[in-house]
């Protein structure tokens, strides 16, 4: 039998063990490391790990006995190796500055030398499948001859659930309350309807009242359109409120808005199935980590992205959009709180992946910074 890697030895052990508590669901720091160790004796998995120098387990030592928090390897934080095949899947939320992301990965592929696939412009996207059409995606995606890289947007979809290979996963996420603005103005730019038009001749053009309503209008108004109540459910793409529903999968359970199991499962899908969540809003660590956990497809990606910048920065500027105020948006976010410790959940983990690297020249940004912003203060 051929003898797994380190990291993927300590994966493998781990799948079936329940690993949805993560650091700050334990009552201190000291309890999670305790946990930890637990799982590495219990499972062999402190056998599997690489072997450290003196230095670096003084070092390692020295960042455990922090009191506020505790800092994994990186190989603990590696869900790259789990995947069963070369094969990149980002199942992308809209608005996150996904458009960009994928023209990074298009050009990527080209140096990389990998495939590049995404599917074709729908007319209605569907993003929650039934069983028989995720089984079809599976399918569709496992098709390309890896290493290969699929662009979508679609829940997250369990593919060994239906015999296929497990591909890895990647996605991004955005300030949920940004991202609600981005989409409200996003389906009313002109040039929207134009490419919708050219695309699909025989679609209504929407009512001119509703393409001049602005969100601070509408949120204050309390009109139907910006009321975010929670529990609510609502399919398809034309409702972006609900960032979680691309991580927490295609069940019913998922699509309630702003509920604790969306948000549960949501957490556990990123902890135990996805390589790396990027932030939008902290371009620089994002790229690293891509780079960092999976270098097969993003080598050389945040070179890239800067000296290339005028030409990512143009992707889905739009200059239709109105400021909005703080005021409104603090009105929203009363709404948002769970999509919002998702958006925190995640922004930590990718943090927690760098800090994990234990590399000095990596400078993350404090809890009040945010990194390039302001290239997406016109995006979609």
């Amino acid at each position: 039998m051929e003898r797994l890697n380190d990291v993927t030895a300590f994966n493998h052990l781990t799948d079936k063990i329940q690993t949805d508590r993560s650091e700050h669901a334990y009552a201190s720091a000291q309890e999670y490391k305790e946990a930890l160790e637990a799982i590495r004796r219990n499972t062999g998995a402190e056998r599997s790990r690489p072997q450290r120098t003196l230095e670096e387990t003084n070092r390692s030592e020295e960042d455990l006995d922090a009191p506020d928090e505790v800092i994994p390897e990186p190989w603990e934080l590696n869900n790259t190796a789990r995947a069963d095949i070369e094969l990149l899947f980002f199942n992308r939320v809209p608005k996150v500055g996904s458009q960009t992301f994928m023209e990074l990965l298009r050009r990527l592929a080209i140096k990389n030398q990998f495939g590049f696939h995404r599917d074709s412009v729908q007319r209605v996207e569907t993003i929650r499948l039934a069983p028989a059409n995720q089984q079809v995606l599976a399918s569709v995606v496992t098709s390309h001859a890896p290493p290969a890289s699929y662009i979508k947007h679609v829940c997250y979809t369990n593919f060994t659930r239906f015999g296929y290979p497990s591909p890895i996963y990647v996605n991004v996420v955005r300030d949920p309350v940004e991202r609600v603005i981005s989409w409200y103005y996003y389906v009313r730019a002109p040039w929207y309807y134009v490419e919708r038009k050219q695309a699909f001749p025989d679609l209504p053009l929407p009512d001119p009242a509703w393409l001049k309503k602005d969100f601070e209008t509408c949120v204050l108004s309390g009109d139907r359109e910006c009321r975010y109540l929670e529990g609510e459910t609502h399919e398809g793409i034309g409702d972006h409120r609900r960032q979680t529903l691309f991580f927490c999968g295609h069940e019913p359970q998922c699509t309630p808005f702003n509920s604790v199991e969306a948000l549960q499962r949501a957490k556990r899908v990123v902890e135990q199935q996805y390589a790396v969540v990027g932030v939008l809003e902290d371009l620089n660590s994002t790229l690293l980590a891509f780079e960092r956990y999976i270098p097969r497809f993003f080598t050389g990606a945040l070179k890239m992205y800067w000296e290339e910048l005028n030409t990512f920065n143009r992707i889905n500027r739009n200059h239709f959009k109105l400021p909005v105020s703080e005021a409104v948006k603090q009105i929203v976010r009363a709404n948002f709180t769970r999509e919002i410790e998702f958006y925190e959940f995640c922004k930590q983990r990718l943090h927690l992946q760098l800090k994990a690297l234990r590399d000095p020249s990596i400078i993350l940004p404090t809890h009040k910074q945010t990194q390039s912003t302001h290239l997406y203060n016109n995006m979609v």
